[in-house]
């Protein structure tokens, strides 16, 4: 039986973690950096595309944008590029008091993925969602390591 290497990993990162790999060094920036390297795939849609754009220009943000040398637009457009965007799933409200967890939940279902990443407390409590692991950027780096 010839060998064959195992399927990519497939995930999808929260926007919380979209930002600290596009503006800060750390786990969320080398999940960016193995996506780049063949070794995940990310996957995005549309609505969460929107919420980054939301997110990116707030005054907390300024000055890591600023030192990112790269409009707003701009790094949206590249996670845009680096991840693949899908429409999400039709599902139910399932994360209270914050709809937009639900399309990262939605997103993971349509994208099949194998993992989750977010920073958010309130998705990790979860620990899985229909049997998608719900992981930090450092636990998603740890699994890929294992493979």
């Amino acid at each position: 039986m010839p060998y064959e290497p195992p399927a990519e990993l497939r995930a999808v990162a929260d926007t919380n973690t979209v930002v600290s790999g596009l503006l800060r060094r750390g786990a969320p920036r080398a999940l960016f950096d193995a996506a780049r390297a063949g070794q995940i795939s990310l996957y995005t849609s549309a609505v969460l595309l929107a919420e980054l754009a939301e997110v990116l220009p707030r005054a907390k943000f300024t000055k890591r944008v600023a030192a990112a040398q790269m409009s707003v637009e701009r790094l949206v457009r590249r996670y845009a590029r680096l991840a693949r965007s899908i429409a999400p799933a039709e599902m139910n409200p399932t994360v209270a008091g914050d709809p937009d967890d639900d399309q990262v939940l939605a997103c993971a279902l349509a994208a099949r993925a194998d993992l989750i990443v977010s920073g958010d407390k309130r998705l990790r409590n979860m620990k899985s969602y229909q049997g998608i692991p719900i992981v930090t950027a450092a636990g998603a780096l740890a699994r890929l390591v294992k493979r």
